[in-house]
């Protein structure tokens, strides 16, 4: 690996460990606070729309301002914006926060900052090992969900041994993610130039081919995103905690656990996509997962549920690095920082949309319901894009 690339990946492992930790907190503290669990979807739903407008910037002007400088701004709001909610829980000033600091309750890492990231890696590798080394970049990525998951158990660690309240807590936990992600801030400034568009350089217009693929894809991963907005860790986890009566130092190693299984997938992703190609590999991995997902909800215990989550953790993300190595493979290279951003941009959009509906749902239906939509909603993306993509094949495949 290239110094910037592994400098990329210790980034992303510090941003991810801050999202995996906020991932399983955030609707037990908001819930903790006196925050129904529909206004929490609500905030969560907030959070993603910031995150969306951060994206739409930095694709249209990351490079004009500068890649390095927007990774910087973009990890400087959003360690603002935990604090903000460590200080306060009312809802009107959280919500601002949440939009301002992009409040990402998913439990994976998912903001504008792999807009910028992902344009960078492909300069890093040849076209043999470019699906290798996003694989690499979303094993730390996965590592720092697992690790940020396992911190998770903080909480109940400070109210055992300080005589903490509850809510003060997860408050003094919110602070630690905000100094995870500052010292993710802390790494960008020592890129090197050459990660940099070339000065004075103006951005080709997209080629018609370009046009007509992007918005095929974009299509598709609006209805898988819509269905994984669905899915936020913090519901998933209040699914666990009031279904099961599973508090967060069961939840933590239970994600820890999950993100491990995450990160080795990518490296079994990038070995099957060079034996059966990238798009078999994002669906003949991905219907499995979702299959699986279905069946949560119906487990009667939680050590049941627990297994079948493991084991469809185990699977969903191999469709992950493969998207992305497949999106940067058939743009041109001058083209690859717009197709990220809208790509990316078309994930945050959608998954936005879905939170809000599985707060909502959870309340007025039942806890399980998000997860017998999502797992329909992805099915049906997973048929689509194969229809529709197996015949286009990266530079390494034909």
């Amino acid at each position: 690996m290239s110094r910037d690339a592994l400098l990329i990946d210790a980034a992303v492992f510090l941003r991810a460990a801050s999202v995996g930790f906020v991932g399983v907190v955030l609707a037990i503290h908001l819930g903790d606070a006196g925050l129904p669990i529909a206004a929490t979807g609500l905030l969560i739903g907030i959070g993603l729309a910031g995150a969306t407008l951060a994206t739409i910037l930095v694709t249209v002007y990351g490079d004009r301002l500068g890649r390095r400088r927007v990774l910087i701004g973009v990890a400087m709001l959003t360690a603002a914006g935990y604090a903000a909610l460590a200080a306060s829980t009312r809802f009107g000033v959280v919500a601002v926060f949440a939009f301002v600091g992009m409040l990402n309750g998913m439990g994976r890492d998912r903001g504008a900052a792999l807009v910028i990231e992902q344009a960078i890696l492909p300069a890093t590798a040849s076209n043999a090992e470019r699906t290798r080394a996003f694989a690499w970049y979303n094993v730390l990525q996965d590592v720092g969900h697992a690790f940020g998951s396992l911190l998770a158990g903080v909480p109940a660690l400070l109210r055992g041994s300080l005589g903490l309240s509850e809510l003060d807590a997860l408050r003094i936990a919110m602070l630690f993610a905000a100094l995870l992600t500052l010292s993710a801030a802390a790494l960008y400034p020592r890129l090197s130039r050459a990660v940099e568009p070339a000065r004075g350089a103006k951005r080709p217009p997209l080629s018609p081919e370009t046009r007509r693929t992007l918005w095929k894809i974009s299509s598709l991963f609006t209805l898988d995103s819509l269905g994984g907005g669905f899915l936020t860790a913090a519901l998933v986890s209040f699914f666990f905690f009031r279904r099961f009566g599973v508090d967060e130092a069961v939840l933590g190693p239970l994600f820890f656990a999950a993100r491990v299984l995450n990160a080795l997938s990518h490296l079994g992703a990038a070995w099957l996509a060079r034996r059966i190609g990238l798009v078999n590999t994002m669906v003949f991995t991905h219907i499995p997962s979702s299959l699986l997902l279905a069946t949560v909800a119906f487990a009667p215990s939680f050590a049941v549920a627990a297994v079948l989550f493991l084991l469809r953790e185990g699977l969903v993300e191999m469709d992950v690095p493969t998207r992305q190595s497949y999106v940067m493979a058939v743009v041109r290279p001058e083209e690859r920082t717009v197709a990220s951003g809208i790509t990316h941009l078309v994930r945050v959009a959608s998954w936005a949309v879905g939170p809000p509906f599985a707060g909502l749902f959870m309340q007025g239906l039942s806890l399980a319901s998000p997860l017998v939509v999502a797992a329909g909603m992805k099915i049906g993306y997973d048929v689509l894009l194969y229809v529709a993509f197996r015949k286009l094949r990266p530079p390494e495949e034909r």
